[in-house]
């Protein structure tokens, strides 16, 4: 497994996927992992429940990371898979609430390169079921998520990258074909949420 603790198995994008081929080649990608733990990422859920749980009942399948924004349908899903498995909120802090309220534990963040006390508030509230605490915290975030989330979600990793540069940590490109760089409209947006929070100093004013 050359040393990773675990994998993550991305979705095909190909338009052509087959419940059964989809079964089959998280089964091949989890026979040449040789045993480490496989995190599923789920973008599409219109495969149904039914064969989520199938995909979950794959050798070594240990958790799914849901990036769909239908809490229902993720509701759905656990209750026709095995017990073990551990749902995550793929869609970062702001659908954290709403998949929490279905069962869902913990969420992947962006924020937690830029912005890592804030984004540990909003959890540690979520696990105490303080979902007031976190939803005004949320709303402190919301500029941030909502240009993340532009240009059909091009930009999702664009602005973390940029808000790192900003900060004097810069970590190169995007690849193509995310949105690289922002707009002049987008980075000035995002200075200002540094500044507004005072999120590090050395962020270029």
């Amino acid at each position: 497994a050359a040393g990773a603790a675990a994998i993550m198995v991305h979705q095909p994008p190909d338009p052509f996927v087959s419940p059964k081929g989809l079964r089959d080649y998280v089964a091949h990608v989890s026979d040449a992992a040789q045993g480490i733990p496989v995190l599923l990422y789920l973008r599409n859920d219109a495969i149904g429940s039914g064969t989520i749980a199938d995909l979950c009942k794959v050798d070594n399948v240990v958790g799914v990371k849901w990036a769909t924004q239908s809490p229902g349908n993720l509701a759905q899903a656990m209750a026709a898979s095995p017990d073990h498995i551990v749902w995550i909120c793929g869609l970062a802090e702001i659908w954290a609430p709403q998949f929490y309220a279905v069962g869902a534990r913990g969420f992947t963040s962006g924020l937690i390169n830029v912005w890592p006390e804030r984004s540990a508030e909003i959890h540690a509230a979520l696990d105490s079921g303080n979902l007031v605490s976190a939803s005004n915290l949320i709303d402190s975030i919301r500029i941030f998520e909502e240009l993340r989330a532009e240009e059909m979600g091009g930009t999702n990793v664009s602005v973390v990258k940029t808000a790192l540069a900003l900060m004097g940590e810069n970590c190169g490109p995007t690849r193509p074909p995310s949105s690289w760089p922002l707009s002049e409209a987008q980075e000035s947006r995002l200075r200002e949420f540094l500044n507004e929070h005072g999120i590090d100093s050395r962020a270029v004013r």
